[in-house]
């Protein structure tokens, strides 16, 4: 079973990268919108690439 110590620790970069998204969509036509874009879906492939690789290691 999964704690919530890292249940948390989980969460709350894939939500901020999720509103990284969202804001970034929303501005898309600036470059600071297409920067958001872009750092929202590093945070969120980067928590699920950690994740695997931890999974890998055990």
């Amino acid at each position: 079973m999964i704690s919530m110590s890292s249940f948390h620790a989980m969460l709350i970069p894939i939500l901020t990268g999720m509103i990284m998204l969202a804001i970034g969509f929303n501005f898309r036509d600036k470059n600071a919108g297409v920067f958001a874009m872009w750092l929202g879906m590093l945070l969120i492939l980067a928590t699920v690439v950690y994740k695997i690789l931890a999974k890998l290691n055990e």
